[in-house]
């Protein structure tokens, strides 16, 4: 009997303790913020896609040097288009001015000048 009476409280005071215990760790869960694994990776990746995106976009729509040496540019698909409409009226002159340009754009490059020889 008197081994019931010491029971019933030690129970209690385990269950309260219990309770206790999972309301500290919720309160730990909701208050301390942990950043997701890799989160200042993610952002880098983020802001490397924007630059690319953004250079991406300034090829597409503006015009630049692809070589100047060999003059060739790059031009807004909107602009190639209407040259390329106009250049067609004449196809004879057109495929030869094509031809011209294909082979000044594929041309090698110059050999490099030879280094002197050190024993003459």
């Amino acid at each position: 009997m008197n081994n019931e009476r010491t029971v019933w409280p030690v129970g209690v005071a385990f269950l309260i303790a219990c309770l206790l215990f999972a309301v500290i760790v919720a309160a730990v869960k909701v208050y301390t913020p942990v950043p997701a694994i890799d989160a200042d990776r993610a952002a880098v990746r983020a802001k490397t896609l924007a630059e690319i995106r953004a250079a991406e976009t300034q090829a597409l729509n503006h015009p630049g040097w692809i070589d100047e040496n060999r003059g060739l540019v790059r031009l807004p698909i909107d602009v190639a288009m209407q040259i390329t409409e106009r250049e067609w009226q004449n196809p004879a002159a057109a495929r030869s001015n094509l031809m011209a340009r294909a082979e000044k754009a594929t041309a090698p490059a110059p050999p490099a000048p030879a280094k002197p020889n050190p024993f003459e």
